[in-house]
């Protein structure tokens, strides 16, 4: 069975090829886009099509944020141009790669560190008043450890916002899924690497795809308030209505949690 290094290295090959086949979330956004954000018409998402309310950010201009996992030249871009400090921090060279190509080509101050969100090492504590971080631990097999680094660089008083995988949406055979049929075959916590057989991961993904991880949400709800934090928001996101699911429930969780004072 793979160990998390090697499963940290197969995702980080793996959205490297993701940026080269052009998948949705490694798609910078325009200059028109960083035009209207640095006049204050802005939004971003932490899950697949909700924008984040406003006024879970608070005044961002001058803050120091953490895009935690949060590559591709997105949303990290948008929040620089709105004003706030931000380092992106990323697994994948690639991703981190777009930020980078925005950053240049739209005059922004982005910092870009290769990381993993599970051991955020590079950074001190309370160092960042906001960490944004879109649904991505679903390619982490313990998200644990990422709840407890965030908030560990979180200054007192900052806020993690953070977009999650309703982990029903791995209950489900995805081959079949894919063809609009619904059959419940997992359960959860899931796991690309025990819950199917290599051979079938292959024949459906290849070699090329993420591998992915179904949270419980005691290890995703309960984990952020183990860690310390408060949540003092919550919504829920669909796909868009492309997936067969979306008929019937959201398969996106999005909170947001503060680190107490004192």
């Amino acid at each position: 069975m793979a160990d998390d290094a090697q499963i940290r290295e197969h995702n980080r090959r793996a959205w490297d090829a993701q940026v080269a086949s052009g998948n949705r979330w490694t798609l910078p956004v325009s200059s028109e886009q960083i035009d209207r954000a640095r006049a204050g018409d802005w939004s971003v998402i932490l899950t697949p099509t909700k924008p984040v309310p406003r006024d879970w950010f608070g005044e961002l201009r001058g803050v120091r944020v953490l895009g935690l996992a949060c590559g591709g030249g997105q949303q990290g871009p948008i929040l620089a141009a709105a004003g706030a400090k931000v380092t992106i921090a990323d697994n994948s060279p690639a991703q981190l790669d777009r930020d980078r190509q925005v950053a240049e080509r739209d005059g922004l101050e982005l910092d870009c560190v290769e990381a993993d969100m599970a051991d955020l090492g590079p950074f001190a504590d309370d160092s960042f008043g906001l960490v944004f971080h879109p649904v991505s631990n679903c390619f982490v097999p313990d998200v644990r450890p990422v709840w407890r680094e965030a908030f560990r660089v979180l200054r007192p008083g900052g806020a993690l916002l953070a977009g999650v995988c309703n982990p029903l949406i791995y209950m489900f055979d995805d081959a079949k899924m894919q063809k609009g049929a619904l059959q419940v075959r997992h359960a959860i916590p899931y796991s690309d690497l025990t819950s199917i057989r290599e051979a079938e991961r292959l024949e459906l993904y290849g070699d090329d795809e993420p591998l992915s991880f179904g949270h419980t949400l005691t290890d995703q709800i309960g984990g952020q308030i183990d860690a310390g934090f408060a949540l003092t928001g919550f919504y829920e996101d669909r796909w868009g209505g492309d997936q067969a699911l979306d008929r019937y429930i959201a398969g996106f969780i999005a909170t947001r949690a503060v680190k107490p004072r004192g």
